[in-house]
């Protein structure tokens, strides 16, 4: 039978893992929709191209530091869900699917970069 502390261990490590792939997930995503907006060619655009690409990286960093169990994880997911929140918000002014779906995914891992940074 596992003790509490193991469950939590197990729990801690289901969560880290679920927020390592949502910000994989999402910098893929970012980067279509960066792509994506380029293809467009609108200058207004601008603003959504470079937040797609700003959460990309943060995200694909973010991953790599709780993949390394770096002592600074935590801070970094703090950092990455207030990008990921950004960049949503701006996705979410567009119309197009790849833009749905971009702000989708920073949602999703906004929120579990947020219990990490907890």
């Amino acid at each position: 039978m596992a003790t509490q502390g193991q469950q939590t261990g197990t729990t801690n490590q289901q969560q880290l893992e679920e927020c390592i792939r949502l910000c994989l997930e999402c910098a893929k995503i970012c980067q279509q929709c960066a792509t994506g907006c380029i293809q467009m060619g609108d200058k207004a655009m601008a603003r959504c191209i470079g937040l797609c690409l700003d959460c990309a990286d943060i995200c694909v960093t973010s991953a790599n530091f709780m993949s390394r169990n770096s002592e600074f994880h935590a801070q970094l997911c703090g950092v990455c869900a207030n990008v990921c929140d950004a960049c949503a918000g701006e996705c979410e002014k567009g119309d197009s699917d790849i833009m749905r779906r971009c702000a989708e995914a920073c949602r999703r891992c906004a929120e579990a970069c947020r219990q990490m940074a907890a």
